[in-house]
């Protein structure tokens, strides 16, 4: 199981001393977290996209290609990248570069955002927000694919004889997450192709969360990809970490209760009793998140937000010490130990896609040929493709959407 940290870069004022980081000092605090992450082993950092104030991470490629280079082990990914108002064309040309810079050593998550005024910012409707989504994701998945495409669509010029550069590494696209809070579309086109599936899970409680991963669950297994339990599942979480629980609580509360997203509203009491935040005590987190699996089945990726709410610097990284050396070790050896031997421990690596799609034939032979490592010297092997190659530009009839959402 992948443990990691995401962020959504917020730059926000600090309620105990007044300060508030410029976005240069922001940026730089996510450059410096990352590597933090990546040295104290944990799995995973992502980042969000956004394209406005109090939020700065507007380019996720570039801050990704930039900790390509920066980075040993971790794997870069993104906790948003908007399908609705970015072209597919620069998507897949911007995030196969970024596959080929980290040699493999990346993923994304596709979703909608939640800033409304981002869609006219971009030329869209925000009412057009699903459709767009089913129809850039679609053309993107051939843009991957295909080496020449010719297309025609509802939200951009068509295509003629088209090919996207560079081509996807090894012949293979990136693994690609959906990300959704309340939207079974979204968790119904993730178990169409095959893809995993990413719930936030930071706002709301365990029995919506555990409604709609068994929704892409099911899905995922009527589309033929496999039992349900296989179905590849992320999730979303907030945590504050100190030894003493008590402590905890009283260093987190003025940041909790000044925070731009729930300061303000419902108590700490309610929100940590409601949701998955957890404050608290090392084991504490460990009982709540281990027990996570028993709503959701065993599932492959667990992110937290960490450095939000006008955190320091300072305390993010002690805060990504304790649970890279306290917490994460017990989770992953409790996860492994309940994880039935048929279910994935983690999504799949590039090296285990391209693996997949050698034994089915869908590689591109150019591509494929000698598959030696560039930077490593490890051997890749082929890949696992779910549907990459002729997938259908046209999502099939929505099934589930009598959800009560």
């Amino acid at each position: 199981m992948q443990f990691g940290i995401f962020t959504v870069g917020d730059v926000t004022t600090d309620p105990t001393t007044g300060r508030t980081p410029d976005d240069t000092e922001r940026v730089r605090a996510m450059l410096t977290i990352a590597k933090h992450a990546d040295e104290a082993g944990l799995d995973v950092f992502a980042t969000g996209e956004h394209h406005n104030p109090p939020f700065v991470p507007s380019s996720p490629t570039t801050m990704l290609g930039y900790l390509a280079g920066v980075t040993k082990d971790i794997v870069l990914s993104t906790s948003t990248t908007l399908i609705t108002t970015n072209d597919p064309v620069r998507l897949a040309e911007e995030y196969a570069m970024l596959q080929v810079i980290t040699d493999g050593r990346m993923d994304l998550m596709m979703g909608r955002g939640n800033t409304g005024p981002v869609y006219p910012w971009f030329g869209q409707d925000i009412r057009n927000g699903i459709p767009l989504a089913i129809e850039n994701y679609a053309l993107l998945r051939r843009l991957w694919t295909e080496d020449v495409v010719d297309w025609e669509g509802k939200f951009r010029t068509p295509l003629q004889g088209f090919t996207s550069t560079p081509r996807p590494l090894d012949g293979v696209p990136p693994f690609v997450w959906h990300g959704s809070i309340r939207s079974p579309e979204i968790a119904e086109q993730a178990a169409y192709y095959g893809d995993g599936f990413f719930h936030n899970n930071i706002f709301w409680p365990m029995s919506h969360t555990r409604q709609m991963v068994q929704f892409y669950r099911q899905r995922w297994e009527h589309h033929g990809h496999g039992p349900a339990d296989t179905a590849i599942v992320g999730l979303g979480g907030q945590v504050f970490l100190r030894k003493d629980s008590q402590k905890a609580w009283d260093e987190f509360r003025p940041y909790f209760d000044n925070a731009p997203v729930y300061g303000h509203g419902p108590s700490m009491e309610d929100f940590t009793r409601e949701t998955p935040l957890t404050v608290g005590s090392p084991q504490q987190v460990i009982d709540r998140y281990g027990a996570m699996r028993e709503d959701v089945g065993d599932y492959q990726r667990q992110l937290f937000l960490m450095d939000h709410a006008g955190l320091p610097l300072k305390t993010v990284l002690e805060q990504i010490d304790l649970l890279a050396g306290e917490v994460v070790p017990v989770l992953r050896r409790e996860a492994e130990a309940a994880r039935p031997a048929h279910v994935p421990s983690g999504p799949p690596t590039h090296v285990e896609r391209v693996a997949a799609a050698r034994a089915a034939g869908e590689t591109h032979a150019a591509h494929v040929g000698a598959t030696e490592d560039r930077w490593t010297g490890r051997t890749a092997e082929d890949d696992d493709a779910d549907d990459a190659a002729g997938v259908s530009t046209q999502q099939p009839a929505r099934a589930g959407t009598a959800f009560g959402l």
